[in-house]
């Protein structure tokens, strides 16, 4: 078990004076809003520099309690993003670190495999694409010839084809979420939790540093100030934005909510990840079948566009429509063992695509925003932002240091 970080509220006459620069004396070198898993691996990333101090601002009691811990808790390959995008960049990058550092911290993770699987000629050009486009990467993919792949998962149909990402797996989100907080307090980072942000101030644009005003749950306000902003703050992200660029570069926020099934039978009870293949426009990759670290079978999510990011209200509104999607490659299922189980909200940039052939890709937006000296901004960091956060976090020193 790791040791929690040091959590509490930025009042002002807690706030610790750094002078980290000639030009600039700010409370801290960084400030990272948002402590999802991306904010944490920002802010352990930062703070891990010489003679630097970082502050990582959350809004909730805990860190990780909104897009991060409510997701497939994937390790994705990098099958479906496009060769030049940050998606695909980030992912590639990011699961190789992901492994190394569940492999040394003994985070839970598992190199299970992924399948993907096509019913008919249609299905199969699709999966046979994404094998030319992971060739084009150098990401691993192969095709099992169907009498192998009805000796290895017997439970599974694949009556066109199935292609392997071996390189696919999953990790424990909530151990690797521990993990980095616990890393980013001992390296001397500090955390606000219940800290809402309830305005920010770039002065001189951002040259002389942020004001960062927060609130308590008590309603008491707080002022730090940072030579460098980063926002992290994920479904909040593009709203908080838009409090601090011009209108004419204000973005819409667009939010895919996604429930996820559980299965409450031991069979069927395949040993890899089995994802359909890929639907050109589709907002997701489909209700997939993916496993936790005790190999129980869950499914999902299914996509429905919504305007509240705080609706994580479950409902049974698409639940017949997913099971008719995964009885396509697991017909044995038991319909009345599958139920509902939880939600997940994806932060995008507009009702696009998945993958990068769909109509309207959308890719990470990770930039140092022009004419705001010091702020990087993190939007639209949906999947495969969790296989990603290590990379991300190597991003935004480069972003600002290089």
């Amino acid at each position: 078990m790791f040791s929690r970080a040091v959590s509490r509220h930025l009042y002002p006459s807690r706030s610790r004076l750094f002078s980290t620069s000639s030009k600039l004396q700010a409370d801290f070198t960084h400030a990272v809003i948002g402590g999802g898993v991306v904010g944490l691996a920002v802010a352990r990333k930062l703070q891990e520099r010489d003679g630097a101090s970082t502050l990582l601002i959350e809004k909730h009691g805990h860190v990780g309690t909104e897009t991060s811990s409510r997701n497939s808790e994937v390790i994705h390959a990098g099958l479906y993003y496009g060769k030049d995008s940050l998606k695909t960049k980030l992912c590639i990058r990011g699961k190789q670190l992901l492994y190394e550092t569940c492999a040394q911290y003994q985070i839970p993770h598992r190199n299970c495999g992924k399948w993907i699987v096509a019913q008919d000629a249609q299905q199969m050009d699709a999966i046979e694409n994404v094998h030319k486009f992971a060739s084009s990467i150098d990401v691993p993919t192969h095709f099992l010839s169907l009498p192998e792949a009805k000796n290895q998962e017997p439970d599974v149909r694949a009556q066109a084809g199935v292609l392997v990402s071996p390189s696919t797996g999953i990790v424990d989100s909530h151990s690797l979420m521990q993990f980095l907080e616990a890393s980013f307090s001992d390296l001397g980072g500090t955390l606000a939790l219940h800290s809402p942000v309830t305005h920010i101030t770039p002065l001189s644009s951002g040259s002389q540093g942020w004001e960062i005003h927060t609130s308590s749950p008590s309603g008491e306000t707080s002022t730090t100030t940072a030579e460098t902003l980063i926002n992290s703050a994920g479904l909040a992200a593009i709203p908080l934005s838009n409090t601090i660029l011009p209108a004419s570069r204000h973005k819409t926020p667009f939010y895919a909510k996604g429930s996820y099934f559980s299965y409450s039978l031991s069979t069927p009870k395949p040993k890899t990840l089995v994802y359909p293949a890929p639907i050109p426009g589709h907002g997701g990759l489909g209700t997939h079948l993916t496993l936790d670290m005790g190999g129980r079978v869950r499914f999902g999510p299914d996509v429905e566009w919504v305007d509240d990011a705080s609706d994580y209200a479950v409902n049974d509104k698409n639940l017949s429509a997913a099971l008719d999607d995964i009885q396509t490659y697991l017909p044995g299922i038991d319909r009345s063992a599958i139920g509902l189980d939880y939600v997940g909200i994806r932060p995008k940039l507009g009702r696009a695509s998945a993958v990068a052939a769909g109509k309207g890709f959308e890719d990470f937006w990770i930039k140092r925003e022009e004419g705001f000296e010091g702020f990087v901004n993190l939007l639209g960091i949906e999947s495969p932002g969790l296989t990603s956060c290590l990379a991300i976090a190597e991003e935004v020193e480069g972003l600002l240091y290089r």
